[in-house]
């Protein structure tokens, strides 16, 4: 997979968990001004990473780019959202597993090296 497409498909991924959140917590059909700055915020922070052809999750990242209130906020639509994507978006909720599944067995190699 190209970088490109893994920056899109992260940039879906975000923008998914975000309104699955914003339509349970703030019972918006359409994202609410705070969910849809904290959108745009993620995507942007997508679009300047630099580390992107590496990496799979922010999460897992070295240099945590967010800003500490964005980060947080970002952190409760995750937790949020996280267990609830199965339902509404299961296709890619298999994948992020398996890519989590994945890097984890590449750090713990790297850390063994």
């Amino acid at each position: 997979m190209n970088v490109q497409s893994k920056r899109e498909r992260e940039k879906e991924t975000v923008s998914c968990m975000i309104s699955l959140y914003c339509r349970k917590k703030h019972k918006c059909r359409e994202l609410c001004p705070e969910c849809a700055a904290l959108n745009e915020y993620a995507r942007l922070r997508s679009d300047k990473c630099p580390f992107m052809e590496t990496k799979t999750f922010c999460s897992n990242c070295k240099v945590h780019c967010y800003r500490p209130e964005m980060r947080e906020k970002i952190r409760e639509v995750m937790r949020f959202s996280g267990p609830r994507m199965i339902f509404y978006h299961p296709v890619m909720a298999i994948h992020h597993v398996i890519s989590s599944k994945m890097e984890q067995k590449r750090i713990k190699k790297e850390s063994n090296a």
